[in-house]
C-alpha cells in the first residue's frame, strides 16, 4: 500500500496544489489558504514514507518558516501577497538548501518574465478588455496586481528535480 501511496503524495498532490494555486490566482487574484495547508501537511508523511531522516525533516520544516518569516515581511512591505507568501513558505518546505535556491531562482526569473508580459498585454491589450471575461479584464487593469501564484506554481515544478525527495522517488520506480 505504501508503494502506491508515496508516489501519489509527491507526483499527484504537489503539482495539483500548485496548478491549483496558479489558476485560482489568476481568475480571483487570492490563493486559498487550504491549498497551502494541503501542500505543506502531505509534506511529513511524503518525507516519512520516503525515509527522509528527523534531522532532514527539520531541516525542511526551518526553511519553510524562514520563507514564510521572509514571506510576511514583503507582505508588510506591500511587495507580496499574504497568499503568496504562505504558497512559497509550503512549497520551499519540500526543497532542501540547495533545492529552495533553485525554486526561488525560477520563481523569481519566471516571475519577472510573467510580469512583463503581463504588463505588456495590459498596455497593448485594453481596447479588448471589454469583449473578454471579467476574470481577464480584471488581469487586464492597467494598476492591477500581478498574481504571482502563476510564478510559484512554475518554480515549484520547475525545481521538482532539486528536491529531496526527487532521488527517493527515483530509487523506488528504478
Amino acid at each position: 500500500m505504501p508503494a502506491v501511496l508515496i508516489p501519489a503524495l509527491f507526483c499527484v498532490v504537489y503539482p495539483a496544489c500548485l496548478v491549483w494555486a496558479a489558476i485560482s490566482d489568476l481568475r480571483s487574484m487570492t490563493i486559498p489558504n487550504r491549498l497551502s495547508l494541503i501542500l505543506a501537511g502531505v509534506f511529513f508523511p511524503a518525507a516519512l514514507l520516503l525515509g527522509l531522516s528527523p534531522l532532514s525533516i527539520a531541516l525542511h520544516t526551518g526553511i519553510g518558516l524562514g520563507i514564510l518569516v521572509l514571506g510576511f515581511a514583503a507582505f508588510a512591505f506591500k511587495v507580496l501577497g499574504g497568499g503568496d507568501a504562505k504558497l512559497l513558505a509550503a512549497t520551499a518546505l519540500w526543497f532542501h538548501p540547495e533545492g529552495v535556491l533553485a525554486f526561488l531562482t525560477y520563481t523569481a526569473l519566471v516571475g519577472g518574465a510573467f510580469t512583463l508580459l503581463l504588463l505588456l498585454a495590459r498596455q497593448f491589450l485594453q481596447i479588448y478588455t471589454p469583449t473578454l471575461p471579467q476574470w481577464l479584464q480584471t488581469l487586464l487593469k492597467p494598476q492591477g496586481d500581478i498574481p504571482y501564484g502563476v510564478a510559484i506554481c512554475a518554480g515549484g515544478l520547475l525545481a521538482i528535480p532539486y528536491s529531496d525527495l526527487w532521488p527517493l522517488l527515483n530509487r523506488l520506480a528504478g
